[in-house]
């Protein structure tokens, strides 16, 4: 299967073509942490992967594409590119949240436990976080949680890996020996592996937001005019 994986949720900006049919199972790859500006930087690493790889898009299997936690406006931008190409290519687009792609890699380290808390950094004490097995599968939901709350309800061999991950260790008691990674964003080949392997349906495309907006929508009612 080939595919077209793509991730604006966080700092990085990434695509990739990859295609597990024959190894290397990447055939090229563009990422940058660019923390703002993803609209203007996506297309043109889609067009680099696309040309390195030789990859028409008509050949493309489906479309993969980060769906958070992460930046309001940064998953806006992946997930109207992915769709846009899903519905003129009639192709299915699967959605992998970058909790998971984060616990991908972690569940490789041969210095992973059982249990494994993937955590980004949020506002003050609050990380987003998920807890999955030492295969990197889901053991609990996606949640927003304090550095106080998590402290109380962590495995013994926990490990930990993302952003916030020292943070949490720290706060929990934990040595050091345990963070796995601080990386704050997934490596694309992870997004893309994850998105092979996914069912369409039980992986849509639509955003993961553990929490609403900031923006808050006008009142109600007549406009002054000066």
């Amino acid at each position: 299967m080939r595919v077209l994986a793509i991730d604006t949720a966080l700092a990085n900006c990434a695509a990739a073509v990859c295609d597990d049919s024959a190894g290397p199972e990447c055939l090229a790859v563009s990422s940058e942490e660019i923390g703002r500006g993803h609209a203007e930087k996506l297309m043109d690493m889609i067009g680099e992967v696309m040309a390195e790889s030789s990859t028409a898009f008509t050949d493309l299997d489906r479309v993969v594409v980060t769906t958070g936690p992460g930046s309001f406006t940064g998953l806006r931008v992946g997930l109207s590119v992915a769709r846009g190409f899903g519905l003129v290519l009639g192709k299915p687009v699967v959605g992998v949240t970058t909790l998971a792609a984060l616990a991908c890699a972690a569940a490789n380290d041969p210095k992973a436990g059982s249990s494994i808390l993937v955590a980004l950094t949020g506002k003050g004490e609050e990380v987003y976080c998920q807890e999955f097995d030492g295969r990197g599968e889901p053991a609990g939901e996606p949640a927003v949680r304090t550095l106080t709350e998590l402290k109380e309800n962590l495995a013994p061999d926990v490990s930990f890996a993302g952003s916030a991950a020292r943070a949490v260790a720290e706060a929990a008691g934990y040595g050091p020996e345990r963070v796995l990674s601080e990386r704050g964003y997934p490596d694309i080949r992870d997004v893309a592996h994850l998105g092979i392997s996914a069912d369409p349906k039980e992986a849509a495309p639509v955003p993961l937001y553990l929490r609403p907006p900031e923006a808050s929508p006008p009142k109600s009612g007549r406009i002054e005019r000066r």
